[in-house]
C-alpha cells in the first residue's frame, strides 16, 4: 500500500491547533478536534469521576452494598432465587416449545408462591428498597444535570430583542 504524493499533500495535521484539514472532499478523513475541546472533555470526565466517587460514598450506595452482602450470604434467599429462575425457564419452555397453557398456569402459580416468600424476607425488602433509593438518586443527578444544562442553553441562547418602537 503506497500513497502517492498528491494524497499525502491533500491532508495535513496542524499539531498546534489539533486540526486536521483536507484540501479534497475525502470522506475518509479523520474528523478535526480542537485541543481546547479535548481538554474540556477531559475536564468533564474528571468531574464525572468525582461525582461517581461521591455517589459511591453516599449512604444509599453503602446501604445497598450491605443489603447485597446479606442477600448473597443467605442460603434460603439463594435457594429461592434459584428456584424462581428454574421456574422461569420451565415457563418459557411450556409457553414456546410445548405450548401447554395448563402447565404455564401451574408454573406461574408456583412462581408466585416463591416470589411471595422472597418478598416476605426482611433482607430482601431492604435490598429492594436500597435498589430503589440508588435508582432515585441516579435519576435525580441526571435530572439536575439535564435541567441545569438546558437552563444555561436557554439563557445563553436568549437574545435581548430591541423594542420595535423606542418612542417613550
Amino acid at each position: 500500500m503506497s500513497q502517492n504524493k498528491a494524497d499525502t499533500a491533500a491532508v495535513h495535521n496542524d499539531f498546534a491547533t489539533g486540526e486536521v484539514c483536507s484540501h479534497q472532499d475525502d470522506p475518509t478523513n479523520v474528523p478535526s478536534f480542537h485541543t481546547r475541546d479535548l481538554l474540556l472533555k477531559d475536564d468533564i470526565m474528571e468531574k464525572a469521576k468525582q461525582l461517581s466517587e461521591a455517589i459511591f460514598q453516599s449512604t444509599e450506595v453503602q446501604d445497598y452494598r450491605r443489603a447485597e452482602a446479606q442477600i448473597n450470604s443467605n442460603d434460603r434467599v439463594a435457594s429461592l432465587i434459584a428456584s424462581v429462575k428454574k421456574k422461569q425457564k420451565e415457563l418459557v419452555a411450556f409457553e414456546n416449545t410445548f405450548r401447554n397453557p395448563d402447565m404455564v398456569k401451574k408454573i406461574e402459580g408456583e412462581m408466585e408462591v416463591l416470589q411471595n416468600e422472597l418478598d416476605n424476607i426482611p433482607i430482601v425488602t431492604q435490598f429492594q428498597q436500597a435498589q430503589s433509593d440508588i435508582n432515585y438518586l441516579l435519576q435525580l443527578v441526571v435530572s439536575v444535570i439535564r435541567d441545569t444544562v438546558s437552563e444555561k442553553i436557554n439563557l445563553e441562547g436568549a437574545e435581548k430583542e430591541d423594542p420595535e418602537d423606542c418612542s417613550d
